[in-house]
């Protein structure tokens, strides 16, 4: 397990105002937002975030759909590709 880093930052008190209503709560908010932003961006995988929240994984992956983050990212034809690849593993193991 790594230790912990500090780091200073300047930043816009107007933008620090978005991010969370109180002071003292902008250091979490931060790190919130960062973790699901490297997410969504599929830099790290959900057991990742999850972790770095100190959530479950199921927790995160529910808290990041609401948020509006899919889970799955497929499209029609990616889905239908692997499906039919699980069939045929299916089919061969019969």
């Amino acid at each position: 397990m790594s230790t912990p880093q500090q780091m200073s930052v300047a930043l816009d008190e107007k933008f620090l105002s978005f991010v969370a209503r109180k002071r003292k709560d902008i250091p979490e908010k931060l790190k919130e937002l960062s973790v699901l932003e490297l997410y969504r961006r599929k830099d790290i995988s959900s057991g990742k975030a999850a972790e770095l929240l100190g959530m479950e994984r199921f927790e995160f992956v529910r808290y990041a759909s609401r948020l509006g983050i899919p889970f799955f990212d497929m499209s029609k034809e990616e889905l239908e590709k692997d499906l039919e690849a699980a069939k045929k593993v299916y089919e061969q193991a019969k």
